[in-house]
This record gives C-alpha cells, structure tokens and sequence, in this order.
C-alpha cells in the first residue's frame, strides 16, 4: 500500500460556519480527483461500518476527504436534519476541488445520512461534481424513510432519533443526558412512548426531528422542501442497495428515474443486506460467500472510469447487478424488469387463521375458469392490540433480515396462503405487490404483507413485506400494498406463502382503529379490529410476483 498521509483542515461556508474534516493523500507528486463523504457520525468512522477505511480509497489513487457536517463532530454551527445540506454541500464541493493537490475532479460515496448529502450536493448541478454513488437512502423523504404507504416507521425512526440526540449530548459534553439516552436505546419503550420516555427525550432533544415528523403524517410541502430536488441534474450515478434495507423503495424510486432519462450510465447493485452490515449473514439465514460485499472495489472501478477516464471494464456489463437469493449468486440484468408480473390468488375454506392447508395460492394462468375453482369464501381475523402481531426481520425491524415465520403464522390473528411445493425452480425478480379486497369494522386499519418461502422441512424464511395503513371505503377496491422489490429463486419442492395480519409491532406503532393517529392516542384508546378478506368470486385478492 503507498503511504497515506492524513491531516485535518477546515473550511468556511458562506455564512462563515468551520466544517472540518480529515483529508488523506496518497503520497504521490501527481494532481489526483478527490472522493467525498459528508456526514453527521464523526469523522473518524467513516462509515467503516460497510466501507473499506479512507486508507485504502487513497492508496487506489485518490485524495479522501471525510467531512463532518455542521453541528456533527468538531463542526461548527447547529445540527438540524438535512437543513443546511445543499448549501454546505455546494461549498463544500467547490472547496475540496481546490485542494492542494487536487485536479479539481470530485465523485462524492457513502450510505444513508451520507447517501443523502450526495443527492443535496448533486442538486446544484456543480462542474466539480462528476459522479455519486449513492447508497441506501430516500428520494422521497416521507414515502421512502419517515412513512411506508401512510404507516409510520416507528422502530427505525425512533432508534435513530435516540441516537442522534445522545451524539448531541456527547458533544455538549452532558454526560448524564448521554447515558440517560444510551440506555433508553439499548430498551426503547414503544408500548407507552407517550409517557416518561418522551419527556425524557423532550428534555434532552428538545429539537429533535422526530416529533416534527410524527405532526406531518400525510405527503405534502414539509416532506417536499426536505427532499432532494434533481430536477435538470444529470450524472454517472453508482446505485447501492439491499433486499432488506428500509430505504430501497429511495434506492430505486432514484435509479428508475435516472435510468429513463439519464444521458450518463446509472447502474444498480443490490445485496441480501440489511442496512447494516453488508455480509454474508443476514438475520438467520447464511447466503453465502459471494454475499460479501463487493462495494468497494466496485466503486473503486466506477471512480476510475468517470474521475480518471480508465477503461475499467464496468460500462461492459449490463447495468443492473443483483444478487439472487436461494441460488445465492450474482445475476446481470439488461434493465429493472417492471412489466413481468405473474397473478397467484388466494383461495380458502375460511380457515387460513387456523390450518396452512385451508388457504391457497393458485397460479392464475392454472384457473381455466376461476370462478369454478375460487368459491366466495372470506378469511376473517381479529386484531388485539394488547397482543399485537410482532415484528420479524423483514426491511423495517431491527434486526433486520430473514427469519424463521413459523411460529407466528401460526397465530390465529394471521392468515395465511401457501401454494403447492413447486416443481420446478421458481426464479423472481423485480417489484412486488399483494392485491387484497378487505374490509374492517373499525374506520382504519393496517395491513402487513410477508412473502416466504416455506422449505420442505418446515422452516418459512421470509424474503419481502410490505405495510400500509388502510381507511374504510375500500370494500370494493382491492387495497394494494407495494412490497420491497426481490430477486429469489425458490428451490424445486418449496413453496410460496403470503402471510397476511393487522400490525408488525414496533416496525410500525398499533394502528387504534379510530382513524385518529397512533401517536395521538393512548393504547388504551385502541380498538378491537375485525377484519375480513375476501379470497374467492368476484374480488379475489391476489399476489403479483415478478417472474424472472
């Protein structure tokens, strides 16, 4: 490895606010194109955590500057979530193309929060600015990071406020207000958040932006002004995802976008990984070696072809990059399939809550004549919030990842569909969605969907899910819930299974019944649901898998 010498510089914004950072130069006498990350951790992690440490990008050949935003680290001025980020990453490019040192090329990585400071930078349409590789993170704020399909993302955005607030007091140097915030993340309360904790929170964050966006729970102008804007922006964009990070809806919201409109190559790669980290294992199931991640020399590659102009052999291969689950390999794809959607509908005795076998999925293209085959039968269950359906790895709980589902589905208050072991390999790929005609005795309820594969042995890992909040009317219109997308191959003698239930607690706070907000109301206040799923005739729910 060339030597890497590393120093610590600040810089001015243009409201006169010190951003520091730690730059790392290779030791070579040649101008060289710097990588950029921004973010709000330290900047000592650098996002180590899922990337290779600043070291290694600068003995590729680049000058690594590691930022800490404003308020974050030994930055100056005051934290607020995604507020300064535009301007300070304007100023911020324009300063690091004029290093010593530098050529003046910039490219800007990292995930999640510093996934988001590339898009806010990108937005200004800078010359320095060549490429970005950004990686786990929203487009949309509200649909793609605080809500999914109107459900709030309680566990996540909870944990993370927590977080962030305990950074704040460590830099105050509060260390009771630290450790108060330390522990309560260690043990948040999600069944009574309305009490001390939120006081306690309140106290030592009282800034925090959890409680502004628990008061805006529906799409509008608050979301809009925090979202990136790249309208008119075009660049070479490295897209990053995983099958069960809770941002993969902005991963490919984002590279949908940019691939159709785009005059510079926009490729996607996504893994079996959760948010964090992104390796072999995720939740219980092992997929394998080739899991491990590839980001890194991957990046390495793209920065090469559009910072240095080597040929680095990427734009030879089709830009899609996907690893495939079951067969546990990396699979190449012209395009996002979008139009390759296969129906399986539902069918029961009315008794899906109780035995596997009375309810059914049936490949459409096998129903001659579906009505003949799909009584019109109706699966009813009902919802207790004392006792709601728990959370299990999937996208939005923590951990994250793929779990073993046969405990709970078989609980009475989840029905669920599973079709007959297939007899040939199934291979998916692309957007998921469950069609589901239902209605509920209470003015709303929720509806959460998880798609497994059931092995032979009895095991059920699930591999997608999707959540959203539902109000009364739609009795004849099936409610559609957009799942995460997937790649899978299900195994010869497997099966599929939807499980369909009224909550994933805490992914997703009890929905009371009452139309009211959960975060307005006590638990107490909660209702009873019951709730009927019409699984036959006329309004058949349905399954809508994306066949590779």
């Amino acid at each position: 490895m060339k030597k890497i010498h590393k120093q610590t510089a600040s810089m001015l914004t243009r409201d006169g606010i010190h951003l520091d950072a730690d730059i790392y130069y290779p030791d070579t006498d040649t101008d060289l194109p710097v990588l950029l990350m921004r973010q709000p951790y330290g900047k000592a992690i650098a996002s180590t955590v899922v990337y290779a440490h600043p070291t290694w990008y600068a003995a590729q050949g680049y000058i690594v500057v590691i930022q800490d935003v404003r308020g974050r680290g030994t930055s100056g001025g005051e934290f607020q979530l995604f507020v300064h980020e535009v301007a300070d990453g304007i100023d911020t490019v324009n300063w690091v193309s004029q290093l010593p040192g530098s050529n003046g090329q910039v490219g800007m990585y990292g995930f999640s929060y510093q996934g988001m400071t590339q898009l806010y930078a990108a937005s200004a349409n800078m010359p320095a600015l060549k490429t970005i590789c950004p990686a786990m993170m929203a487009y949309d704020l509200y649909a793609d990071w605080a809500y999914e399909n109107g459900a709030f993302c309680l566990q996540i955005n909870l944990g993370w406020a927590v977080q962030l607030a305990a950074e704040t007091a460590r830099l105050k140097g509060d260390a009771i207000a630290y450790q108060i915030l330390y522990t309560a993340s260690r043990d948040l309360p999600f069944y009574n958040s309305s009490s001390k904790f939120i006081e306690t929170l309140s106290k030592y964050a009282p800034n925090s932006f959890y409680y502004e966006w628990l008061n805006h729970p529906e799409p509008g102008d608050y979301w809009q002004k925090f979202s990136p804007n790249l309208d008119g922006v075009d660049l070479p964009m490295l897209h990053i995802g995983g099958w069960f990070d809770p941002y993969l809806r902005g991963n490919l919201r984002l590279y949908k976008e940019m691939a159709n409109r785009s005059n510079f190559p926009q490729h996607l790669i996504v893994g079996p990984w959760a948010h964090l980290p992104w390796g072999r294992k995720v939740g219980a199931r092992d997929f394998g070696t080739e899991a491990v991640s590839p980001v890194d020399r991957l990046q390495v590659r793209w920065f090469d072809q559009f910072l240095k102009g080597i040929d680095s052999g990427l734009l030879d291969k089709p830009p899609v990059y996907l690893f495939e689950m079951g067969s546990n390999q990396w699979r190449y794809f012209d395009m996002w399939l979008s139009d390759n959607q296969k129906s399986y509908c539902l069918s029961s005795t009315g008794l899906a809550s109780v035995r596997d076998d009375s309810g059914t999925l049936i490949p459409q293209s096998e129903l001659s004549d579906p009505l003949s085959v799909l009584s019109a039968a109706t699966d009813v269950f009902v919802h207790d919030p004392w006792r709601p359906v728990p959370a299990l790895g999937g996208h939005a709980a923590i951990p994250a990842g793929s779990f073993d589902r046969s405990t709970i589905d078989s609980r009475t208050d989840v029905l669920t569909y599973t079709s007959a072991p297939f007899a040939d390999d199934l291979y998916l790929m692309g957007d998921v969605a469950v069609e589901v005609f239902c209605h509920a005795n209470q003015s709303s309820f929720d509806l959460c969907a998880v798609l497994s594969e059931v092995f032979s042995n009895g095991i059920v890992y699930n591999f997608t899910q999707g959540y959203a909040t539902v109000s009364l009317g739609q009795e004849t219109t099936p409610v559609r819930i957009e799942l995460q997308p997937t790649c899978i191959k299900i195994a010869t003698g497997n099966a599929l299974r939807l499980s369909l239930s009224a909550a994933c607690f805490p992914a997703y706070p009890v929905n009371p019944g009452t139309g009211v907000s959960s975060t307005a109301m006590s638990l107490m206040e909660a209702q009873l649901i019951t709730l009927t799923v019409n699984c036959g005739g006329n309004l058949t729910s349905k399954v809508l898998l994306p066949v590779a």
